[in-house]
C-alpha cells in the first residue's frame, strides 16, 4: 500500500450495537476495494477484523482490529470496535483513533443501546458521525421505520442520502436523494425509475436534507426559511460541510453480506466522510500544561499517541500509533511523556488485520504499528524530544465486576499473576490486585463475558488453567465496652523459664487499628518491656475473637502486671500480652463490621424505581437522586459491599446497558446479627475444614 497525505486519508471507527453486522461491513469494504482477495464471514471464522482465537470461537468482536483499503485515490482506515458492552475498553480506543464514526444499525431490530453509545462516544469527541442501515435484505427489515426511529431519537442532524426502492417487497432499487438518481441495489448500476412512484416519501426526506442544510450556516437558513429553493451544488456542498462540522449525520443502507449497496457506500464515505488533515489537528498540552497546537503534516515535529497495545508471547509487543503531527519512521528516537524516556523506533508496519506490512514510515494522520516498545503502553504521547507535547489519553471504563482468581493447580500463582498483567498490557480495563488479607488475588473487568475471554487467554496464551470464584468480603471486628484483664504467661523448664505478667484495660475508641497506651507505676513491668506488649498486642489483632477478621477501633492501655529479674524476657510479655486479647475480647462485647461503600447509579428515569427497590432489597439507603441529563438520574446510596457482587449484571438487565455505576469503599458499619452469624459460621466451618 502506498503512502498518502492527509488529505487524502480517512480514519473511520465502525461503531454500534452487537449483531448489527459492524464486522461484515468492514469485510465488505475490504472485498470490495480488492483490500482482500476473498470476502470473510464472521459465522466461518476467517474475517480480517475478528482474528483472535477468541474472537473466531465466539463469532462477535472482542478487542479493536484495524484493516485500511484504498478507494479511488484515498486510504480508509478502518477500525473495527467490539458491540458488546463487556469489551467497551474496545469502543474507546477505536474513537481516540479515529475522525469518523461510522454507526452501523441493524434494518431489523432499529436503534438500540450500542447505537446511542457509539453515538454518544461520537458525540464526546466531536468526531463527525454517519449511519448504515445494515441488512436491507432481510425481509423483516424496515428502513424506513428505523429511520424514522433515528431522527425521533438524535434529532434534526440525521439527514437521508442512499434509500430503498422497494418494489414487491423487497429492497431491488436503492436511489441516491441528493442526486435524485437511482441504481440497481446489486451491482450499482444506473435504473430507470419514475421518481413519482415513491409518492409523498421521497418528498419528505428531500425536506429533512434541505432542513439539514439549512442549519449548516446563517445565510442557508435564511435562503431556506425565507421559501428559497436550493441548488443541487448548494445542497451537495451543505451536506458535505454539515458532515465534516457534525452538524449532519447522513443516513446510507445497504447489506454487507450480500455485498448489496456498498459501492455507492463507499463512494459516499469518500465525499463526505472528513479527512485527517481537516479533522486530526489536536491541542497538546507543552511541559508546563500551556496548550500547543499540533497541524496534520508530515513536516512538523512528531507527534503520536498509542491507542492499542498487543502484548502476544510469540509475535512480541505491537503498539498501535495514530500519528497527529510529523513522521514515525525506523531508527528516528522518541520521548515518552509518561516515562520521561527514549524509545528507539524500530520497524514501523500498517496493520491489516493480524498481518503486518512493512512500511518507511507512518506519516502525519495516519495510522501504523511499531514493535517492541518495552516501555510504551496504551495511552502514552511519543513525540520528538525537540518539541515535548502531551496527547490526552484514552480513558477507559471502570470495573463492574470483581472475581477472586486462583490456579488449578497449586503453585502457579506467579504464573497467573505474570499472565494477567501481560493480558492488562493489550486491556488496560482490567484491574488486577492481591487482597493481602483476605489472601485472594482479585480480577476485575466490565462483566462475565470479559472476565471469561481473559481466563480462556489465560490458557491459550500463557498456558495455565483458573478458576474464578465470588471474592471474600474484608470484615473488620471491635469491640463495645470497655474490660481488664490479665495476662499471665509462665513456663518452667530446666533452667531459665520464662514468665510475664500484665493487666491491660481494653476500650473501644475511633482507630483504624490499636491504639497502645501505658499508666504503670511502681515498675510493676520495666519499660524495656513495653514495646514487647505493644508488639504482642499488634500481632493478636490481626485476628478478632468471632471470625477471625482484623480488629479496628481498639484501646490498649497497660497499667499493671509483674515480672521475674532472672526468667522475664521481651518473648514472655509478647506471650503475656497475646493472653491479655485473648481473654478479653470475648468480655467485651466483640461485633462484626462490615464495609459500607457509596453508590452512584445513572440510570434512565424509567428504571430510577427500579434500582431504587433493588439498593433496598440490598440492604442499602438511599441518600438522594439528581437528574443526570439525556433522560437519566444519578441515584445516590450506601450500601454494604457483601451485597454488591451481581449488581453490575442487575444494572446491564434492567437497563438494557443504559445504565452505569461506581461503588466507592467509605466505612465499616456494625454487621445486622442476622448477616454477623451467618459470617461467623461460615468461618467456623471452614476453620474447620483446613484443621
Amino acid at each position: 500500500m502506498k503512502q498518502y497525505p492527509a488529505k487524502n486519508i480517512l480514519n473511520i471507527a465502525i461503531a454500534g450495537h452487537s449483531g448489527a453486522g459492524k464486522t461484515s461491513i468492514a469485510e465488505a469494504m475490504l472485498y470490495l476495494s480488492g483490500a482482500t482477495d476473498r470476502f470473510g464471514k464472521v459465522g466461518e471464522g476467517n474475517t480480517v477484523c475478528d482474528f483472535d482465537p477468541e474472537e473466531v470461537r465466539r463469532k462477535a468482536s472482542v478487542s479493536t482490529a484495524v484493516a485500511p483499503l484504498e478507494w479511488k485515490n484515498h486510504k480508509i482506515n478502518l477500525i473495527d470496535a467490539p458491540g458488546l458492552f463487556d469489551f467497551a475498553g474496545g469502543m474507546e480506543e477505536a474513537v481516540r483513533a479515529a475522525d469518523t464514526v461510522l454507526i452501523a444499525v441493524s434494518g431489523k431490530n432499529g436503534v438500540a443501546v450500542g447505537t446511542e453509545k457509539a453515538v454518544e462516544a461520537a458525540n464526546k469527541r466531536g468526531l463527525a458521525k454517519i449511519f448504515f442501515v445494515n441488512g436491507l435484505c432481510d425481509e423483516s427489515a424496515r428502513f424506513y421505520r428505523v429511520f424514522e426511529d433515528l431522527k425521533a431519537k438524535f434529532g434534526p442532524s440525521v439527514c437521508p442520502v442512499v434509500v430503498p426502492y422497494i418494489v414487491d417487497g423487497k429492497a431491488n432499487i436503492y436511489i441516491n436523494i441528493l442526486e435524485y438518481k437511482a441504481y440497481d441495489y446489486q451491482n450499482g448500476a444506473p435504473v430507470e425509475v419514475k421518481m413519482p412512484d415513491m409518492g409523498t416519501r421521497l418528498d419528505g426526506l428531500r425536506t429533512a436534507i434541505y432542513e439539514a442544510v439549512a442549519e449548516t450556516s446563517d445565510e442557508m437558513f435564511e435562503k431556506y426559511f425565507s421559501g428559497e429553493q436550493f441548488t443541487p451544488e448548494e445542497v451537495i456542498v451543505g451536506v458535505s460541510k454539515g458532515v465534516k462540522s457534525g452538524t449532519i449525520c447522513p443516513v446510507f443502507c445497504g447489506d454487507a453480506l450480500l455485498m448489496r449497496g456498498m459501492e455507492q457506500f463507499l463512494d459516499g464515505l469518500v465525499w463526505l466522510a472528513p479527512s485527517a488533515e481537516e479533522k486530526s489537528s489536536e491541542i497538546a498540552a507543552d511541559v508546563d500544561g500551556n496548550p500547543v497546537e499540533l497541524s496534520v503534516s508530515d513536516d512538523a515535529a512528531t507527534a503520536a499517541i498509542v491507542f492499542k497495545t498487543i502484548a502476544d508471547p510469540f509475535i512480541g509487543k505491537l503498539s498501535y500509533l495514530k500519528v497527529v503531527s510529523g513522521k514515525v519512521s525506523p531508527d528516528s528516537q522518541l520521548i515518552n511523556m509518561r516515562t520521561g524516556n527514549i524509545e528507539r523506533i524500530g520497524k514501523t508496519v500498517f496493520m491489516h488485520g493480524k498481518k503486518q506490512e512493512d512500511v518507511p514510515y507512518i506519516g502525519a494522520g495516519d495510522i501504523g504499528a511499531v514493535l517492541k516498545l518495552q516501555g510504551t503502553a496504551t495511552g502514552d504521547t511519543l513525540c520528538a524530544p525537540a518539541r515535548k507535547v502531551t496527547l490526552d489519553g484514552i480513558v477507559y471504563p471502570n470495573p463492574t465486576l470483581s472475581l477472586a482468581v486462583q490456579p488449578k493447580k497449586k503453585g502457579e500463582e506467579d504464573k497467573v499473576a505474570q499472565g494477567i498483567l501481560r493480558l492488562a498490557e493489550e486491556d488496560p480495563s482490567i484491574r488486577f490486585t492481591t487482597n493481602t488479607e483476605t489472601h485472594q488475588m482479585i480480577l476485575s473487568g466490565q462483566g462475565e463475558q470479559h472476565l471469561d475471554v481473559i481466563v480462556s487467554k489465560l490458557k491459550t496464551k500463557f498456558g495455565v488453567e483458573v478458576v474464578l470464584t465470588k471474592p471474600r468480603v474484608p470484615y473488620r471486628e471491635t469491640i463495645r465496652k470497655k474490660v481488664q484483664v490479665q495476662g499471665r504467661y509462665k513456663k518452667q523448664t530446666g533452667g531459665h523459664g520464662q514468665y510475664g505478667d500484665v493487666w491491660i484495660e481494653f476500650e473501644p475508641c475511633e482507630s483504624e487499628g490499636l491504639e497502645f497506651g501505658e499508666r504503670v507505676v511502681g515498675g510493676s513491668v520495666p519499660k524495656n518491656f513495653f514495646p514487647a506488649v505493644e508488639k504482642g498486642l499488634r500481632e493478636s489483632i490481626l485476628k478478632g475473637p468471632l471470625a477471625g477478621y482484623p480488629m479496628v477501633g481498639l484501646r490498649a492501655t497497660l497499667y499493671d502486671g509483674s515480672y521475674h529479674p532472672v526468667d522475664s524476657s521481651e518473648m514472655s510479655f509478647k506471650m503475656a500480652a497475646s493472653l491479655a486479647y485473648k481473654n478479653g475480647m470475648p468480655q467485651a462485647n466483640p461485633v462484626l463490621l462490615e464495609p459500607i461503600g457509596t453508590l452512584k447509579c445513572v440510570v434512565p428515569d424509567a428504571n430510577m424505581g427500579d434500582i431504587m427497590g433493588e439498593v433496598n432489597k440490598r440492604r442499602g439507603r438511599v441518600l438522594g437522586m439528581n437528574p443526570a441529563g439525556d433522560g437519566k438520574q444519578t441515584v445516590e446510596a450506601e450500601v454494604p459491599m457483601a451485597e454488591m457482587h451481581d449488581f453490575s449484571t442487575f444494572v446491564r438487565q434492567n437497563t438494557q446497558g443504559r445504565g452505569s455505576f461506581t461503588f466507592d469503599f467509605c466505612r465499616y458499619e456494625e454487621a445486622p446479627p442476622q448477616v454477623a452469624q451467618k459470617v461467623i459460621e461460615e468461618a467456623k466451618a471452614a476453620g474447620e475444614t483446613e484443621d
